[in-house]
């Protein structure tokens, strides 16, 4: 006699996807970049506190010298972003023209670009 046993599935890992972040600038600049390369466990835990997941660089930008950052999120739709300003009041300082990127597996999924900041997501922030 032979007895079946059933084996409960295992639980499906995620499917993870590669995130690149880059920024740029038309001028050289100081810049604030928050990015997203850690994805928050839900939505709760984010809004409690969402510099948490958020991390912040401060770098230099300009003509020929992007800051890019690569991360692995599970759900790039909901969380990957990155945004980039000029820190705090800098009276006198040229515009410097943001441009940012983010592709997801190697796909360019969004663009923007603004004067004095510049903000790439899936998700209407």
């Amino acid at each position: 006699m032979s007895l079946a046993c059933a084996v409960p599935a295992a639980a499906e890992e995620p499917v993870l996807h590669h995130v690149k972040y880059t920024v740029g600038a038309s001028q050289p600049t100081r810049a604030v970049i928050y990015y997203r390369d850690v994805q928050p466990p839900n939505w709760a835990d984010y809004s409690h506190n969402p510099y948490v997941f958020s991390p912040r660089a401060d770098v230099d930008l300009g003509p020929g010298k992007p800051w890019v950052l690569e991360a692995t999120l599970a759900d790039p739709q909901s969380w990957a972003m990155v945004v980039a300003s000029v820190p705090g009041h800098t009276p006198g300082l040229a515009d410097p023209g943001f441009v940012c990127e983010l592709r997801v597996d190697d796909v360019v999924v969004a663009t923007d670009s603004g004067l004095k900041g510049a903000l790439c997501s899936l998700r209407t922030w």
